[in-house]
């Protein structure tokens, strides 16, 4: 039996994004040096987490799905801190699951919806078709032909040369296509992107690109029948890659803004610290502060040109002097 190869084009359009959202993310890897703080990881999650749903038509908010997951009560419908409950069990599982994997698939399906759906983690039984309103948009394929249609695009995953950020698009498109589950489709499709992408660069774990997603709710669906109608996936890719790009794009501005302020905190750090022990070295204040020597250097800088710091002496054998500005 021959191979399946989904239907695509890669554009200049798209290799262009894919250049530009591979240099971002070397950029955002490398200002954490590949690995973002653990309060960052957990920040960034619940906005996937939240977005997702949202989607969906969840309406807890980002301060209630983080009240959730603190284990504090909210008042919300039961089904919808299910929904968030599950969700945030099933995004902390993805290093347990391979990306090729229809048993792993099967398993992530069960941990979205588990409580929410009788069959949670099994193929559907029945047809599907997907409305927008009152209007019939997408017809899925017999329930039949889903095993089998999901292994093929599995297998093709697995075996596929093309680069993870267009196959992780192409596999989007394709799983919503057969839309193998009675529900949850969504917010599966979402996850396994998240996961192919993951094992590229484990950073894109933590992307939120479904805020972005939902913030363009619209123009995603649009995309999809775009894809349908041309009957290749070539219009989402493209939907795809603009929100992962736009994704990439608000994650550095919000990095440069939390930068500023964990800066100015670390450099009254720096000040109270010399002021009472001003020989101290820029090893020993990392030490102290948990932060780098190049983060303690660049702050040190700062102080010196803002005039709050001086050196007294040399390097060695010297000591700092914190300078106090007077008010006129």
């Amino acid at each position: 039996m021959t191979a399946y190869i989904p239907p695509y084009q890669i554009t200049p359009a798209i290799l262009n994004r894919v250049a530009d959202i591979s240099e971002r993310l070397g950029r955002w890897s490398e200002s954490h040096n590949n690995s973002l703080s653990p309060h960052l990881r957990r920040d960034n999650r619940i906005k996937t987490i939240q977005a997702s749903l949202a989607i969906e038509n969840n309406t807890l908010s980002l301060e209630q799905v983080t009240a959730v997951l603190d284990g504090k009560r909210v008042l919300g419908l039961p089904h919808e801190i299910q929904e968030v409950r599950n969700a945030f069990i099933a995004y902390e599982k993805l290093n347990d699951w391979q990306v090729h994997n229809i048993n792993h698939l099967l398993a992530a399906h069960h941990a979205l919806m588990k409580g929410l759906l009788d069959d949670a983690g099994q193929f559907r039984s029945g047809g599907v078709g997907i409305y927008r309103g009152k209007e019939l948009v997408h017809m899925a394929p017999p329930a039949n032909r889903v095993p089998v249609l999901m292994q093929q695009l599995l297998d093709w995953l697995k075996t596929t040369d093309l680069h993870p950020l267009i196959a992780s698009c192409i596999f989007h498109y394709e799983f919503e296509f057969i839309h193998p589950f009675a529900d949850g489709n969504g917010r599966m499709g979402r996850l396994w992107q998240t996961l192919i992408l993951s094992r590229w660069n484990p950073i894109l774990a933590y992307l939120p690109v479904e805020t972005v997603i939902r913030h363009q709710q619209q123009h995603y669906y649009a995309a999809l029948q775009q894809a349908d109608n041309a009957a290749e996936a070539t219009p989402f890719i493209g939907f795809m890659l603009d929100a992962l790009h736009t994704a990439m794009v608000e994650v550095a501005e919000s990095d440069e803004k939390s930068s500023e302020k964990d800066s100015d905190k670390s450099s009254e750090k720096i000040l109270y610290l010399l002021s009472k022990s001003p020989t101290l070295s820029a090893k020993q204040l990392a030490q102290q502060l948990g932060l780098s020597s190049r983060a303690i250097e660049k702050n040190i800088a700062q102080l010196k040109a803002d005039g709050l710091l001086k050196r007294v002496g040399a390097a060695k054998g010297g000591y700092w002097e914190v300078v106090v500005i007077k008010d006129n």
